[in-house]
């Protein structure tokens, strides 16, 4: 029987959670497309992108495992592959990638925030939690896919994510409805990735004050 999460977090942030293990897992198949792996690969691309994040948050705020307990998870990242496969034409992957990774940065950062929120955990931690659900699917697919994680190109992305946690908790606290804040939460984030990939925003980058070039890394 599958274990119903909408008690604990209601039914607004339960689809916000399959939406945004949806989208990570599209970002996972469409990694694995570009590289031409085969289905089974883009498969594996698309679950472990899709529950990476979640499944640290769970084993941090020691929650049991999302996707262990409700098989929709894996079956929903499963499916998102094998549409990618038929579907995935060349021209608009990279694009597709980074829009929907910033789609999936704002629903995760919201959902991670709300589950630990669920399980009593202080609100700070909550924020940290929104985004390391948001960020780490991320991490994982660069590494299996061997390119520059995106967290380290000075991209707005770990700042969407916790702005988009940070106003779902702060929203939350002063008891806006979940669906209300959650809405606020979602725009936020995207529409701050959604500058950064449009208009190329970035934070300003650590100076030591010397004008030579940084050393390389030996």
């Amino acid at each position: 029987m599958i274990p119903d999460p909408t008690p604990l977090i209601g039914p607004t942030l339960v689809f916000l959670d399959f939406a945004g293990m949806a989208v990570f897992a599209a970002t996972g198949a469409l990694a694995g497309a570009r590289l031409r792996q085969d289905l089974v690969t883009i498969i594996f691309f698309a679950a472990v992108t899709g529950v990476g994040g979640g499944t640290l948050r769970d084993l941090l705020i020691n929650a049991p495992v999302f996707w262990v307990h409700d098989w929709r998870y894996v079956a929903v990242a499963t499916a998102v592959a094998i549409v990618t496969w038929f579907v995935g034409g060349k021209g608009w992957r990279m694009t597709a990638l980074l829009w929907l990774d910033a789609a999936g940065l704002a629903a995760y950062g919201v959902i991670g925030a709300a589950k630990a929120m669920a399980y009593g955990v202080p609100p700070l931690i909550c924020i940290v939690m929104g985004a390391l659900t948001a960020c780490f699917g991320g991490v994982v697919r660069d590494l299996l896919a061997g390119q520059p994680s995106v967290l380290l190109q000075r991209e707005v992305t770990i700042t969407a994510a916790l702005l988009a946690a940070s106003t779902f908790v702060g929203l939350r606290m002063l008891d806006v409805s979940v669906m209300l804040a959650s809405a606020v939460a979602v725009l936020l984030g995207f529409g701050l990735r959604a500058g950064a990939l449009a208009w190329g925003w970035s934070l300003p980058g650590f100076s030591t004050g010397h004008s030579e070039a940084p050393e390389k890394p030996s």
